[in-house]
């Protein structure tokens, strides 16, 4: 009985039709619905989301070589006012995958089949963003009362000043026009 490592899952794609056929090759669509969150932190790729990917086989002498395009969605909070957002995900890779032989390749076709699971994974995570934002320009959290200062009615100043500041309050920008005007200096130290 041979014990075989392969095992079946949405990111596995046959490849029977271009096994040791070099010059061979396929282009297939394929929706994986994601068993697993991609991503932690603020945003992620939920599970029971669907990834679309277009996939570029091509059989050649080493094995075959999948070019992969992954289009999705990823849900999570903004990290400025933590309004709930949705961004668009777009990643694309290539990657060989190898015959089972004596040299060692870190992807290699099983049961004639390549498995795409940790490449569409690392690529995705990759691709999101650490601090995502609603906008650009999220202004974020009021830092006294917690509202979105986006969803505030005009800011109105509260005149509370940093007391350590306070000795500066009264002073005011210069107002002479006459900026070019010649400066002296005098030397009061003798030459000797």
């Amino acid at each position: 009985m041979t014990v075989t490592k392969f095992k079946k899952t949405p990111y596995t794609v046959d490849v029977r039709d271009l096994i040791n056929r070099p010059g061979t090759m396929h282009e297939r669509h394929l929706d994986i619905v994601v068993p697993d969150d991609l991503g932690a932190g603020l945003v992620a790729v939920k599970a029971g989301s669907i990834l679309s990917t277009e996939l570029r086989l091509e059989a050649m002498h080493e094995g075959i070589l999948v070019s992969i395009e992954v289009y999705g969605r990823a849900l999570g909070e903004c990290g400025r006012c933590l309004k709930d957002i949705d961004l668009p995900v777009r990643v694309q890779f290539a990657e060989l995958f190898g015959y089972p032989q004596e040299e060692a390749f870190e992807f290699e076709i099983l049961d004639d089949n390549v498995d795409l699971e940790s490449l569409i994974r690392d690529a995705v995570v990759l691709a999101l963003p650490f601090q995502p934002v609603c906008r650009r320009d999220c202004p974020g959290l009021d830092s006294e009362t917690g509202q979105p200062l986006a969803e505030l009615p005009e800011l109105v100043s509260d005149e509370s000043y940093d007391p350590r500041w306070s000795a500066l309050a009264g002073f005011t920008a210069s107002t002479d026009k006459d900026m070019g005007a010649d400066i002296h200096v005098s030397d009061s130290r003798e030459e000797k």
